[in-house]
């Protein structure tokens, strides 16, 4: 037989078998534009079963090899589409298929008709094929006995009025409700008659399993809930019965419910609502689905401490002595804490500062919380907001959905058991935000003053008073917490720990602890002043002790099994012995770079982990590579390499620097640790002096690092974290910084053993570094037009 082309109509989840009448819905605009062709052609069609249901615009690959072809018989407009009616024709394989050009031209596809099905004439094959088609019409009489409350009807219209038998088969498809459509594909793809009866009565098989197995689930679950009901009705009638006699008809953990809500004290609108959850869950069976839900909510209202607050203890004296017992130095910070528990001692009702410990790891600011509240008196609790993305983590679910909680706030109110307790927010800058919710706007409700008051939990739907409570919020940097929260917070800055502060550090706090965790008396783990100097420096490079402390546990772990193995208690470890306890240096020379190559510039940078050392490479590339800028650098410091650059150029004569080596050659600028992101202004005159050094080939001291934010006109301006950034010049054997003048005033906060070892240059123009860090340099012209830098 020859093939024809005809417009294609692929379906999602239709299958139309030939001679049947079947109502479509289609939107597509290829398909619209296909049922359009028909109309105006001769009226024929392919509808066509489409391998995924999703594809909105399938090619041959994604359609079956086997369709019907059909006639459009009629057609109604709707907004946006249109309702087709369709009767099958014929089997038809597909062949070539024609893309469309536009989504609204429609696919046409060649096909080739098959051969049609019929009963055997004669034989065995005939009696096989009749069993086949009444067995298949007895269970097609079965379901709609099931399914329809006249089925007699029912079966005489699908049925009653068709003659030819395979049409018949056919349409019982249309009483598989619960099969799959690819189960019905392969029904029109069979070619032989006997298959094709046998996958009829297969699938019919099924559909009536199928549906005994929802009958018998209807039936268990109306069974349920008869009984329930009639247990409902039981527990009604008993509560009649007893309150007629005077007797209480709560059950036993209904009644200690009752017991423990009389016990709190709470306002009035609140015990309005909790006597009405309890009459409601009096009369409610235990067996149902809210029973448990409505008592954990009245379990947790009972628990709250809607009154119980504890006595604060606001002696400055003991305050101060807790302070000094549990943290060595950060003196401005224990200031601002008394000062606190000042006011409060003076005005009991005043509203507790928020309070913001901002600062590297390991520099003490969870465990300064526990000191406050130990110092208070008060109940201390802790949260971690890292990572935090749910605003219902925060704030509760509403006890509509399923597994409802209260929030993280109320949870922690909670297991303190007092209205008052410290609580610490560890790491708010790190909370996230997305589909969720915002957490960090939660968090604005709940530590203001002013709105905390009455606090409303999405699960608890009360309000609570939160204004007791001593928020306490920690950082490592304040660039993740959203402006609006900061300004609800006082920020207290914990800066990083000069060598002699962690020397003291390791003495008072981390070698007794981890003396006490490893069993030892003092004979057996101690250091000397030199040993421990040389395990700070050599073992660490932090801002905090936290590396440190766990330095001082390794070594504490080998001394005990050196204890263990030996008779004679070990002297006190020497720089000596750090090798075989701790293996070689980490950290090689004080010093990281000498004798430095033209265009390398030492910088220094603050970082999370508190202040860094960071070297600044560039070198010389062919001109059409204009800038390349590696070691995971961000648009910030890219555009400060641009303005050095652009400045450089601008002064090139100044500096004795061949301008055409600026103009004729590109540049590669590299700051390694090239994993770890960088980004900020404070490394411009880093950058710039990188340069001068390579365009003029004179090496910059390997004894100096500088930090400041250059502009296009060649000033230096202030940047933030100094303290940070020379006490890590200092970590690491550097002696001399420069640094912008306006940050002058910066240096107070250092220590005083560390300012008096450093040598500090205060410079107001990128001239003035250039000239000190690179002394070879001949700047005559700079000498003109700047004064001199400053040295303190």
């Amino acid at each position: 037989m020859s093939t024809v082309s005809l417009p294609l109509l692929p379906l999602k989840n239709v299958t139309v078998f030939p001679a049947l009448i079947q109502a479509l819905i289609v939107g597509r605009a290829a398909s619209l534009a296909a049922i359009k062709a028909a109309v105006e052609g001769d009226g024929r069609i392919l509808t066509v079963l489409q391998k995924n249901p999703e594809d909105e615009h399938p090619e041959r690959d994604g359609l079956y090899d086997i369709g019907t072809v059909s006639t459009v018989t009629r057609v109604e407009q709707r907004d946006g589409g249109a309702q087709v009616i369709v009767r099958g024709v014929a089997r038809a394989r597909l062949h070539r298929m024609s893309v469309p050009q536009a989504e609204d031209q429609p696919a046409l596809v060649e096909v080739k008709k098959l051969t049609e099905l019929c009963v055997p004439r004669t034989g065995e094959k005939r009696a096989k094929a009749v069993a086949l088609m009444k067995e298949n019409l007895d269970i097609a009489r079965q379901i709609t006995r099931v399914v329809s409350q006249n089925p007699d009807q029912l079966f005489q219209q699908m049925v009653g009025g068709i003659e030819d038998p395979v049409t018949q088969m056919y349409r019982l498809t249309e009483l598989l409700r619960n099969v799959e459509q690819g189960a019905k594909q392969r029904v029109l793809e069979i070619d032989e008659m006997q298959p094709f009866l046998e996958a009829i009565h297969g699938l019919l098989r099924q559909e009536m399993a199928v549906i005994e197995m929802q009958r018998d689930l209807q039936s268990k679950a109306r069974e349920e809930v008869e009984e329930s009901q009639r247990e409902h009705m039981l527990r009604h009638q008993k509560r009649v019965i007893e309150e007629a006699l005077g007797e209480q008809g709560d059950d036993e953990d209904i009644a200690e419910l009752r017991e423990q809500l009389r016990g709190i004290t709470v306002p009035d609108d609140v015990r309005k609502e909790v006597d009405r959850e309890l009459k409601r869950l009096s009369k409610m069976s235990n067996h149902a689905a809210d029973y448990q839900v409505a008592r954990g909510y009245l379990e947790l209202v009972a628990e709250l401490p809607w009154n119980v607050v504890t006595e604060d203890t606001l002696d400055l004296s003991h305050a101060q002595t807790v302070l000094d017992e549990d943290h060595y130095g950060l003196d401005d910070v224990k200031e601002r804490i008394l000062e606190a528990l000042a006011v409060l001692q003076l005005n009991p009702d005043a509203k507790a500062s928020i309070l913001c410990f901002v600062g590297p790891p390991g520099v003490g600011k969870t465990s300064l919380g526990q000191s406050i509240a130990r110092a208070m008196g008060r109940k201390f609790e802790r949260m971690s907001l890292g990572g935090l993305h749910d605003e219902s983590e925060l704030r509760g679910h509403r006890r509509t959905y399923i597994g409802a909680m209260p929030g993280r706030i109320l949870q922690a109110v909670r297991r303190a058991g007092v209205r008052n307790p410290v609580l610490m927010l560890d790491e708010v800058d790190k909370l996230g935000r997305d589909f969720r919710g915002d957490p960090a706007a939660a968090l604005m409700e709940i530590l203001d003053p002013a709105q905390n008051k009455e606090f409303r939990d999405n699960y608890l739907n009360l309000p609570f008073d939160l204004s007791k409570v001593f928020f306490i919020t920690t950082a490592n940097h304040l660039d993740g917490v959203p402006r609006p929260l900061l300004d609800r917070m006082e920020v207290l800055d914990l800066t990083g720990y000069s060598e002699l502060e962690k020397l003291e550090i390791a003495r008072r706090y981390l070698i007794p602890r981890q003396r006490d965790n490893a069993g030892l008396n003092r004979e057996q783990l101690n250091f000397t002043n030199e040993a421990l100097s040389w395990a700070i420096r050599r073992h660490t490079r932090e801002a905090g002790v936290r590396e440190l402390d766990r330095v001082l546990g390794r070594v504490a772990s080998k001394r005990a099994r050196q204890v263990v193995q030996a008779e004679e208690p070990p002297p006190a470890i020497t720089v000596d012995d750090l090798p075989k306890l701790l293996g070689p240096d980490k950290f090689k020379t004080d010093r990281q770079r000498e004798n430095m190559a033209p265009g390398v510039a030492p910088g220094l940078a603050y970082t999370e982990a508190g202040g860094d050392v960071l070297y600044v490479e560039a070198t010389l590339t062919h001109k059409e590579d204009k800038t390349i800028t590696t070691g995971h650098l961000g648009k910030v410091m890219q555009e400060s390499i641009q303005a050095a650059r652009s400045y450089i150029w601008s002064v090139a004569e100044q500096l004795n620097i061949d301008r055409s080596m600026i103009e004729q050659n590109g540049i590669h600028v590299h700051v390694p640790a090239g994993a770890v992101p960088k980004d900020g202004p404070s490394a411009g005159i880093t950058m710039a002096t990188a340069l001068a050094s390579l365009y003029s080939n004179k090496p910059v001291r390997d004894d100096i690092a500088m930090t400041g934010e250059l502009t296009l006109s060649g000033l230096v301006l202030p940047v933030g974290g100094i303290r940070e950034k020379v006490l890590a010049a200092h970590r690491t054997g550097i002696r001399h910084v420069i640094l912008p003048r306006d940050n002058e005033a910066e240096l107070t906060k250092l220590p005083a053993p560390v300012r008096d070892e450093m040598e500090v240059t205060l410079v107001d123009r990128l001239e003035d570094a250039v000239k000190v860090a690179i002394p070879d340099l001949r700047a005559s012209a700079f000498q003109d037009a700047a004064g001199p830098a400053g040295r303190t």
